[in-house]
Parts: C-alpha cells; structure tokens; sequence
C-alpha cells in the first residue's frame, strides 16, 4: 500500500460533503448486524495503515514508564501536511501473526497509559491529538485487572476531558464498550460507514437480556450502534464513506476541523468538549 495518496477533486469532495460538513457519502445498505459483521472483517483496513496513508514522518513511541509497551496500541508523533501532531491508534494487525501480537485490539491498562502519556506530551507541546479506535473491548484478564485496567481507563475519559489541545477520534471498525471510549472523549468523533460504537457487543447484550446468544442480529438493531443510527443521535460529528477517496478526504477533513479547532480559546474548546458529554443521554 502506498504511503502517496491524491488529493479528491473538488466535485468528489463535494459529493460526499452533507450538510453542516457531515460527510454522508457511501452506501448505506444492510442490517446492523451487515454493519457489524463488516466492522470485524479480516481485510479491514487498521489504524497502521490510516496512519502510514495520511501521515508523514511518522515515529512511534513505546512503553508507560511504568510496566510494558503494550503493542495493541500505536503512539507516536508525526506531520499532518506541514502540522506535528500526536497520533494514536488501536492497532488490531493484519494476519494471525499480527493479531496475536496486537492481542487482537484488546488494550491492557500500560496501552492506555501510554496513550495517556502522549497526549499530555502532546498537550505540553500544543500538538493535536488524532486517535484511531478499532476494538472489541479493553482486554479483561486477570492480569489486566490486578495492573488497574479499570483506573487507566478512567484515568483517560478525566484527562481528555480537560486536555488542553484538540483531540479528533476516528472510530474505523469496532468501537466496543470503555475500551474504545479511553481514546474517544474527543472534540469530535467520526465514523467510516461501516463501523460500530456501543457499550456492549450484541452477542454480549443478547446473552444478558435473552440468555441466547443466537439473538445478536435482534440486539445489533436495538443497540442503535451503526454510524448512521449515532449521526442521528448525536454521538459522533461525522460519517466518512469507505470509497477510492477516504484517505485524501479523510486528510483533508482532518486539516480544516483542526485548523478550526486550534483557532479556538482553549477555555472554549475544553467547555465545548465537556458540553459535548455532558448532554449525551
């Protein structure tokens, strides 16, 4: 996959530009449980590739200064055209040798603490945060718990609530639970089409409510958590089409939203972003 991508022209970026710059472009068809079967496909696109597409000179950090690097999550610094920002992502891997090293997406607390990590550095920097969130859920052993799995998230939601620099999250697959949330309490979140976001997975939901596991297609309908049934309720700002120009759109979109945000006060971006969360629910 190429590292150089075109820029769309001006018609393709208007013919996915809804209004109030709501990308709405794509098709839209299939249940939400097509969604999700199509959220977890082998072939997705993951957070290395968004990474090795939009940015350049991209140089990964490692490790929380406290455990370990925990490899399900990407962190480093790079240049969004001639601006640094920090990037982070959720990072699921490619094949069984991948995925086995990235422990499929599922973060342990020193993922998450990294991530933190960076953003305070990026903070201090006045860097822009972009995250990536591809996951089915922080990872749950044993282990995990005993490190503060539980605290490192929470410490995250506190953090970037206040984090004095914007912060753009770009759910692209599966946005599952408080997994996905410690790198999406952000001035805005957006969505490919296809992908999901919800506190729980439908076969998780359908083993609690109707003990049948076999009812996750009735629960993916219930849970409302398509990128459209989130549009519609508020959840996220944007919904980016899965066609030939996500990456150069994707760029672009990236560059203006930040550009606005960083005009802003920062008293007015963290109170807009508390806002933001405050009215939810």
């Amino acid at each position: 996959m190429s590292t150089q991508t075109q820029m769309p022209t001006q018609a393709q970026a208007q013919e996915i530009q809804g209004q109030n710059g709501r990308v709405v472009g794509g098709s839209t068809d299939g249940t939400a449980y097509d969604k999700v079967m199509k959220a977890r496909a082998n072939n997705r696109f993951t957070s290395m590739d968004f990474i090795n597409e939009i940015f350049q000179g991209f140089t990964e950090m490692h490790g929380d200064r406290r455990f370990a690097d925990d490899k399900a999550i990407v962190a480093g610094l790079g240049w969004l055209e001639d601006m640094p920002v920090t990037i982070i992502g959720i990072e699921k891997g490619h094949d069984i040798k991948t995925r086995t090293m990235r422990n499929f997406g599922s973060a342990h607390p020193e993922g998450y603490r990294k991530a933190l990590r960076q953003m305070k550095l990026a903070e201090k920097f006045k860097r822009p945060v972009i995250c990536f969130v591809d996951t089915s859920g922080a990872y749950c052993g044993i282990g995990a718990e005993e490190r503060g799995q539980g605290q490192a998230i929470a410490e995250n939601l506190m953090e970037m609530m206040s984090l004095n620099t914007p912060i753009i999250s770009v759910i692209i697959g599966e946005g599952g639970s408080g997994g996905a949330l410690a790198l999406a309490v952000a001035d805005e979140v957006w969505m490919l089409e296809n992908s999901i976001y919800s506190v729980i997975s439908p076969e998780g939901c359908a083993s609690i409510l109707w003990k049948d596991n076999n009812k996750a297609k009735e629960a993916s309908e219930n849970l409302r958590l398509t990128a459209d049934d989130l549009l519609e309720l508020g959840i996220i700002e944007k919904i980016l089409p899965e066609d030939d120009v996500l990456f150069p759109f994707l760029k672009i979109e990236l560059v203006k939203t930040l550009e606005r945000l960083q005009s802003m006060p920062l008293s007015q971006l963290t109170e807009n972003r508390y806002q933001r969360f405050r009215v939810m629910g």
